[in-house]
């Protein structure tokens, strides 16, 4: 469904990813696993279009994305929560989630969203900014999700975040992916998060991936050798 061939991507002279190639099937979940610095969020950014890449090629459902722009990328069926969440501070929580509708012709927050997330319609008039980190988490996983995609990429979404709600938002992705049929790609380092809503592991060191597995097969030791310093 997703496919990625031998991408490259720099800041200025410095070689980030490396011929970076992986695929995602339909309503499968990639968890991109690494140390800081190893090139995870490059890789998203360079995704989504908000880095561009050297060479290689990006394709959705047989569909060329790479040189295109991110809202076009959006319009495609690609949808993004980056790490930090970004979310607009100084509008409130409903105008934060209508911003990712982009120009659907009904401004209106779909249901689904306050039916998975009760706390959003309940501060919907508050500033995203006097939310709680979950909270905010929740608000940009649904501006995200507004825009119907067909993969859902994460980056670091439990960074921040209290455990008891990191198993919330696992259990609420997981429940999400099946409803809506989409597929997801995570950047995480938290290994138990990470096997609540993975299907396959890949491990990027230095720009390149070094160790695939599926979930059945997963080596936790090998995973967190990777992990730590």
């Amino acid at each position: 469904m997703f496919e990625v061939q031998n991408l490259n991507v720099y800041y200025g002279d410095s070689h980030v990813i490396r011929n970076v190639g992986f695929s995602v099937g339909e309503q499968e979940t990639v968890a991109i696993m690494g140390r800081n610095g190893m090139g995870k969020t490059t890789l998203l950014k360079s995704l989504i279009g908000m880095l561009p890449a050297r060479s290689g090629s990006v394709a959705l459902d047989g569909t060329p994305l790479l040189g295109k722009r991110s809202y076009q990328r959006v319009a495609a069926g690609l949808a993004y929560v980056p790490q930090g969440r970004m979310i607009f501070p100084y509008l409130s929580v409903e105008e934060n989630i209508l911003s990712g509708m982009g120009n659907a012709p009904e401004r209106i927050v779909p249901q689904f969203v306050f039916d998975t997330f009760p706390v959003l319609r309940e501060m919907r008039h508050r500033k995203g900014g006097n939310l709680s980190g979950g909270q905010q988490q929740q608000l940009a996983i649904s501006r995200a999700l507004v825009s119907n995609p067909k993969l859902l990429i994460l980056d670091e979404p439990t960074e921040g975040i209290q455990p008891s709600i990191i198993k919330d938002i696992a259990r609420t992705l997981n429940r999400l992916k099946a409803e809506r049929k989409f597929s997801m790609i995570v950047s995480e380092q938290v290994l138990w998060f990470a096997r609540e809503i993975a299907d396959r592991f890949l491990i990027i060191e230095k720009g390149e991936f070094v160790y695939e597995d599926a979930k059945e097969r997963v080596d936790t030791a090998k995973i967190n050798a990777f992990l730590t310093v």
